[in-house]
């Protein structure tokens, strides 16, 4: 309950909002900037051009019922879609208010968060049993490719007919590259967005953020508070007037901040920099990368021709003010290949293609 709120006070695309179920009926999608303090400092250091935020893309899929998988209320084609994301936040009805309407009648945030499961793990495990029909047809090939995918076709299916995401099932490093063939909804990392009422802030927590919060340890999940009703008040602020909004509510930063940081924890993502008199850009890249993957990201020859990678870091060059500064103190580091980016980084790539 919610959630196309929520999303309109995100992304401020205007997507419809009533008291009543199957209000979104086509997906709403809405590209948001990703705030960050850091690339507002360059932006004033280099006296840049230009700010090019990172940006997230959220999409509003309406609500499932029970029975979806099987085609209630909208449910197959928005199963559709849902696989059609990385990663997904579940927004929960955390708060109680007799004018706004549940559709089972109670606020019970496990048993929907339970309905929402189950109609995932059947539709997983109808592709699953269409995956084992297909390699069944061809089992008889003596193949042993065929044999072993078969297996563990099976132990995936084993694993969702016990009533498990596939997330949490434990998997070899070759099994995690496999499973992704098979585009299953609950191998999707999820975010529990647990929506609280203005009286529980600024703690965002009672009793049933409580039971989200041990749900979410229990299937490998990740949860956090937010108020959707603040969240679009905030959002239809001029911006000047938000930080003393938030003041008088006891609020560190927005729901969009912190929502954003935890999508980009669960999906395993970090932010590395560029900056110039042309612009200052911010580049979303996955954890782990290579400074040659990095690259990349920017220009397929930076990747090619790979030479180099002027390094430093964001900390280093906002505590002592300027580029000079860092590089005099032997802080701006050249790079190989082998470099592993880190968030934070502010690089300059050379190349030669």
């Amino acid at each position: 309950m919610g959630k196309s709120t929520l999303f309109n006070a995100i992304t401020k695309a205007g997507a419809q909002v009533a008291n009543y179920p199957f209000c979104t009926i086509e997906p709403n999608v809405g590209v948001v900037a990703v705030p960050d303090d850091r690339l507002d400092f360059l932006e004033k250091l280099y006296k840049s051009k230009k700010k090019v935020p990172a940006c997230v893309e959220f999409v509003d899929i309406a609500g499932l019922v029970k029975g979806a998988s099987k085609g209630e209320g909208l449910g197959n084609q928005f199963l559709a879609h849902i696989r059609e994301t990385a990663a997904i936040v579940h927004v929960v009805r955390c708060f109680e208010n007799k004018d706004i309407t549940h559709v089972a009648g109670e606020i019970d945030p496990l048993r929907d968060i339970e309905i929402i499961d189950t109609e995932l793990i059947l539709a997983d495990m109808d592709t699953m049993a269409k995956k084992l029909e297909r390699l069944e047809k061809n089992i008889r090939l003596n193949d042993k490719k065929i044999a072993a995918e078969k297996d563990f076709v099976l132990k995936v299916k084993a694993h969702l007919d016990s009533g498990k995401p596939a997330r949490t099932l434990d998997l070899n490093s070759d099994e995690q590259l496999l499973i992704k063939d098979f585009f299953l909804i609950t191998a999707k990392p999820v975010l529990y967005a647990c929506n609280v009422a203005e009286a529980d802030l600024p703690k965002m927590e009672n009793k049933y953020t409580a039971i989200v919060s041990q749900k979410a340890k229990e299937d490998g999940a990740q949860i956090i508070p937010i108020c959707a009703k603040i969240e679009m008040e905030l959002s239809e602020l001029p911006e000047n007037d938000r930080a003393d909004f938030l003041k008088d509510l006891g609020i560190i930063e927005p729901g969009l901040n912190r929502l954003i940081k935890a999508g980009y924890d669960l999906l395993g993502l970090a932010t590395f920099l560029t900056a110039g008199e042309d612009e200052s850009r911010a580049w979303t890249i996955k954890k782990g990368f290579l400074a040659p993957q990095a690259a990349g990201i920017i220009h397929t020859d930076f990747e090619k021709g790979f030479i180099r990678a002027e390094v430093m870091a964001y900390d280093d060059l906002f505590k002592l003010g300027n580029e000079k500064a860092v590089r005099d103190a032997g802080l701006l580091r050249s790079e190989g290949k082998e470099y592993a980016v880190k968030d934070g980084d502010i690089i300059e790539f050379k190349f030669n293609v």
